[in-house]
């Protein structure tokens, strides 16, 4: 068994090139439900923002793995 070889096929090789040429990537378009939860939620609340910030900038000075501020 060990010197057989394992042929493949044109069609298999045709499907590989398809694929190798097909854009990929996520769709510019929200979903339906992306929609919906969009609408559900419009807006985030006051204090979201001023905790991302504090939260981007302790990663940021964080100094050594596993630290804490």
């Amino acid at each position: 068994m060990a010197d057989k070889q394992e042929r493949i096929t044109e069609a298999t090789k045709d499907a590989d090139r398809k694929a190798a040429e097909a854009e990929h990537g996520a769709p510019e378009v929200p979903t339906a439900a992306e929609r919906d939860a969009a609408g559900r939620h419009p807006e985030a609340s006051p204090g979201t923002a001023d905790h991302y910030e504090d939260m981007t900038e302790r990663g940021a000075n964080q100094k050594g793995e596993g630290r804490l501020p």
